[in-house]
């Protein structure tokens, strides 16, 4: 490496400068103070755990996205964290467990091994909240109306809620009488909405008339309300559990419409992201302009069971550096106030009495060494008639 690439930093991975930095981090104020508003207590994960814990009942690809090391101290392996999900779950189930509901929120960075979007970031700042402990469809609805309060308090305009429900494709899976390796084929097809290659698929691994029916179907059941009607129809004599996700995914269109009618809905019933580890409803939400999630979620009951407590369990996350560039416009900073060089005691009290009330004081140094610093400042502190005042800079 020459000293001229000494510079860089690795794909993927970015600084954040102070311009941005305040932004996002009066963002992160903002959604903390917003969760502690709805009862989610912070909580704050280590960024690295022992992979026995930090990986267990989430997947592969959670697996693939961590970085592992080998501790100096015990020799075990660990993981830096790639999601802090798990982590909470590990927090409700041991470190801090409750009988009935247990509402967790949290920020931190993370870190993956690929980006998980073509241009993005392997350090994203996750931002989140989990409910624990509460099966009730009302535990689904707290949880993605406090996702969509997440996004209109950074100043998003016009939020896409995607939903869907993984109890659909366990179903027909299930009827279609589906080994594991065709699961993993056709999970494959469907995340890729690979349409004319699953209805090949489908006639060429399943034999049971209606199975077949159904999921050669599946990929066509997108967009508004109208497909809930449809899927209804379709899915008549299919398993209890598909019925009964369809009649949730309407209780939650007719709770959001009326809470959120600005809010546009969109229903993908072959939706399997998260399929190895949720259980339920998930739900996405997107601008326009912006091909990606903006937040995420769904149920994913049963993961603290590896910590030896089962519960149920549901929340959602968002990138905060992400969510800041297409939130509010920033908000003008207000400027400095210099303060001259000197260590008198009066002058120490009036430069601390400014900075309680919120203002920013910059001492200025002996040999003036502050240079462009300066420029943030508007104003200067003077001495008038022997007391210390604000006066605008010239």
């Amino acid at each position: 490496m020459t000293r001229a690439d000494r510079w860089m930093l690795p794909d993927g991975i970015a600084e954040i400068l102070p311009a941005d930095a305040v932004q996002i981090e009066t963002l992160r104020r903002r959604l903390l103070d917003l969760y502690h508003s709805w009862g989610y207590e912070l909580v704050i994960p280590p960024m690295v755990e022992f992979t026995d814990s930090l990986l267990v009942g989430m997947g592969r690809e959670l697996e693939l996205s961590t970085f592992k090391v080998t501790d100096q101290l015990s020799g075990r392996t660990l993981g830096i964290r790639a999601d802090i999900t798990p982590q909470a779950a590990r927090i409700d189930a041991h470190s801090f467990p409750r009988a009935g509901a247990n509402r967790l929120c949290y920020a931190g960075q993370v870190l993956h091994t690929r980006p998980r979007t073509p241009m993005g970031s392997r350090a994203p700042i996750q931002i989140g909240a989990e409910l624990y402990g509460v099966e009730s469809l009302g535990a689904d609805l707290e949880v993605i109306s406090l996702m969509l309060e997440s996004l209109l308090a950074a100043g998003v305009q016009q939020i896409h809620l995607d939903l869907g429900h993984v109890a659909i494709y366990r179903s027909l899976a299930q009827v279609a009488g589906l080994d594991d390796e065709q699961w993993r084929e056709l999970f494959a097809l469907l995340q890729s909405k690979a349409s004319a290659d699953i209805q090949r698929w489908v006639a060429d691994n399943v034999s049971e008339p209606r199975a077949a029916v159904w999921l050669r179907e599946l990929p066509r059941l997108a967009g508004g309300r109208e497909c809930l009607a449809h899927a209804r129809d379709l899915f008549g004599g299919a398993p209890a559990p598909l019925g009964q996700a369809l009649a949730d995914l309407q209780r939650v269109a007719d709770s959001l419409a009326q809470r959120y009618p600005a809010v546009e809905l969109f229903f993908d019933l072959s939706e399997v992201r998260g399929y190895d580890y949720e259980t339920g409803l998930v739900f996405a939400a997107y601008t326009p302009g912006h091909g990606q999630a903006l937040a995420n979620g769904g149920r994913y009951n049963g993961i603290g069971a590896v910590f030896g407590r089962e519960r149920a369990a549901t929340g959602f996350s968002t990138d905060l550096v992400a969510l800041n560039t297409l939130g509010r416009e920033p908000e003008p900073q207000a400027g400095a106030i210099l303060a001259p060089a000197g260590d008198g005691e009066a002058l120490w009290c009036a430069v601390e009495k400014l900075r309680r009330q919120g203002e920013v004081v910059i001492g200025a140094l002996p040999d003036g060494a502050e240079g462009e610093l300066l420029a943030r400042c508007d104003r200067e502190l003077v001495l008038e008639n022997g007391d210390w005042v604000v006066k605008p800079r010239g």
